[in-house]
C-alpha cells in the first residue's frame, strides 16, 4: 500500500546507503547516496553491487526496480550484472531443477525521462554479457581456466562475431622472438600463447589495441610467492578476462575504427624449464631483459603484446590492461584501478570514462626520465624488476611496459593497473569492460555508448589544440 511505502522511505537514511525489509522480506528498499565526491561516479556503482548482494531477497525469481537517471544506467546496470556471478561449483547448485531468474527493470527519473529504447536494452544486455564472462574467466581457477582454455574462450567468442583468431603458440613464440611471453610460460604444462582477435571494418580511420595480461596462474616462478599470497593468484589474467567481455561487446554493439584484442597468456609455473633468475631473454622489440625476479612477469608478456601491436598491428593507441602491481592497491586503492599514459587527454579522458561507468580510476605519475633508471643492468639493455621497491613501483611497472615501444613513439599508450578492482572479497568484478566500453564509445555506434564516452553528448568536445593534433593523438 501507499502508506506502507512511504513509511519505509521516511525510515531511510543513506549514510552512504540504507535499506529496508518490506512484507516480511519478501521485498527491501534501498538508498543510494545523494552526492558522492569527485574522485566517485555519480551512479554510485560500488554500492549498488553491495547492496543487491547483501539485501536481494531469496526465491527463483527475483525482481529488481533501478531508480536513476538517463547518464547512470549504464554503469547501473553493469555494476548489478556484478552482483551475481556466473561462476560456482558448489555441489547444491547442480542438484537446482530450477533456473533463477533475475528481471531488472529501469524507473528513470530527472532530465530526459523518457521510457528506454530497445537498442539501449540490447546495450546493456551485451555489456553485462562481457562484465559477467570476465569475472567468470576471473573466477575459474587454473585446473579448468588454463591457457588451452582460455584460448577455447577466445575461439568461441571469434565464432560468435564472425572473426577468426590469430594464435601464435609454444615453440612457435620462441622462433618468432616473443621472448618474453615464451620465457614466462614455457615451464608449465599448458604452453603458452599470443592470441589476436581483429575487427576491421571499412572506413576505419585508426587502429586501436588492447593487450591483456593473461597470466591463468602465478606461482611467481623460481621467485615464488609464499603461501599466503599465492591464493588468489587465479586472478592474474584479469586484463585479458576485461578485453575479451569488452571485445564482443564493443564489436556487436558496431565500432568504427580498426580494433586488435591481443591475449598475452601463460602459466608462470615451477620447474626444471623455469626462466632463472640471472637469465636473460630477448624480447619481441629486441630489447635485452635481465630477469632478477621472475614474479616480475606480467610486463615481460605484455613487453611482447604491445610491441606485437605495434610492429605487427600498426597501432595508433594500444591500451594495456593487467593485474600487474600489488603495490596499485596501496596507490590508488582497492576501487580505483590506477592508469599510467603518455598523453594528458588521455589520462583525462580514464577518469571521466571512470566516473561514467563505474569502474573508477585515478592517476600514477608518469615520469620515465626520472623513474625508468630504477631498471638499469650492468649486462643487458634492462632488469625487470625496480632496484627500490619504494620508488612508485606501480610507475615503474608500466614504464618497463612502454620501453618496448620507445618513450619517443608518436601514438598514444595508455596503461591500466586492476590488480586490486578485479575482485572484490572472494569474488571478480569483471572489472574494465564497462571502463573499455566507456573510453572508448566515441568510436561506438551505439547512442547510449556514446553517451557515456568521456567525449559524449554531456557538453564536452575536444579542445582545437587536439583536432589541430595528428590523427594519432586524436581521443576516440
Amino acid at each position: 500500500s501507499p502508506q506502507i511505502w512511504q513509511s519505509a522511505l521516511s525510515t531511510l537514511n543513506p549514510n552512504p546507503t540504507d535499506s529496508c525489509p518490506l512484507y516480511l522480506n519478501y521485498a527491501t528498499v534501498a538508498a543510494l547516496p545523494s552526492r558522492v565526491s569527485r574522485h566517485n561516479s555519480p551512479s554510485a556503482a560500488q554500492f549498488i553491487t553491495r547492496l543487491v548482494r547483501n539485501c536481494l531477497p531469496g526465491g527463483v525469481n527475483r525482481c529488481i526496480v533501478m531508480v536513476c537517471e538517463r547518464s547512470e544506467v549504464f554503469a547501473s546496470a553493469c555494476a548489478l550484472a556484478r552482483a551475481f556471478p556466473l561462476f560456482t561449483h558448489r555441489s547444491s547448485a547442480s542438484r537446482r531443477t530450477e533456473k533463477k531468474t533475475v528481471t531488472v527493470e529501469f524507473f528513470l527519473v530527472g532530465q530526459n525521462n523518457g521510457p528506454i529504447e530497445v537498442a539501449t536494452l540490447k546495450c546493456l544486455a551485451s555489456a553485462t554479457e562481457g562484465v559477467r564472462l570476465a569475472a567468470r574467466i576471473v573466477d575459474t581457477p587454473c585446473n579448468e581456466m588454463n591457457t588451452d582454455n582460455f584460448l577455447e574462450e577466445i575461439k568461441k567468442v571469434g565464432k560468435d562475431l564472425g572473426i577468426t583468431p590469430t594464435i601464435i603458440r609454444d615453440e612457435e613464440l620462441k622462433e618468432r622472438g616473443f621472448g618474453g611471453i615464451y620465457g614466462v610460460g614455457k615451464a608449465a604444462l599448458h604452453p603458452p600463447a599470443l592470441a589476436v582477435l581483429s575487427h576491421t571494418p571499412d572506413g576505419a580511420t585508426q587502429t586501436i589495441a588492447w593487450v591483456g595480461k593473461g597470466i591463468v596462474y602465478d606461482t611467481g616462478g623460481l621467485s615464488i610467492k609464499g603461501k599466503t599470497t599465492m591464493p588468489g593468484m587465479k586472478r592474474d589474467c584479469g586484463g585479458a578476462a576485461a578485453i575479451l567481455g569488452a571485445f564482443k561487446a564493443t564489436v556487436k554493439q558496431g565500432f568504427k575504427d580498426n580494433l586488435h584484442a591481443v591475449f598475452c597468456l601463460a602459466e608462470n609455473a615451477v620447474g626444471p624449464r623455469a626462466t632463472r633468475p640471472d637469465d636473460i631473454h630477448v624480447l619481441y622489440s629486441g630489447k635485452t631483459v635481465e630477469i632478477n625476479n621472475t614474479d616480475a612477469e606480467g610486463r615481460l608478456i605484455l613487453a611482447d603484446g604491445v610491441a606485437y601491436a605495434c610492429k605487427d598491428l600498426g597501432a595508433d593507441i594500444i591500451l594495456d590492461m593487467a593485474t600487474l602491481t600489488g603495490a596499485q592497491g596501496i596507490a590508488t586503492g582497492k576501487y580505483h584501478a590506477a592508469v599510467l599514459t603518455n598523453n594528458e587527454e588521455w589520462e583525462k579522458a580514464c577518469v571521466k570514462a571512470g566516473r561514467n561507468c563505474g569502474d573508477l580510476v585515478h592517476p600514477l605519475v608518469y615520469c620515465p626520465e626520472l623513474h625508468f633508471s630504477e631498471f638499469t643492468s650492468a649486462v643487458a639493455d634492462m632488469k625487470n624488476s625496480v632496484a627500490d621497491r619504494d620508488n612508485t613501483p606501480s610507475s615503474c611497472a608500466g614504464l618497463f611496459i612502454a620501453s618496448h615501444i620507445g618513450f619517443d613513439w608518436p601514438g598514444v599508450w595508455v596503461h591500466i593497473d586492476i590488480a586490486a578492482p578485479v575482485h572484490a572479497g572472494e569474488r571478480a568484478t569483471g572489472y574494465g569492460v564497462a571502463l573499455l566500453l566507456s573510453l572508448f564509445g566515441g568510436a561506438s555506434e551505439d547512442p547510449l555508448l556514446n553517451m557515456v564516452s568521456p567525449l559524449g553528448c554531456n557538453g564536452d568536445s575536444p579542445t582545437e589544440d587536439m583536432e589541430r593534433d595528428s590523427k594519432r593523438r586524436r581521443l576516440v
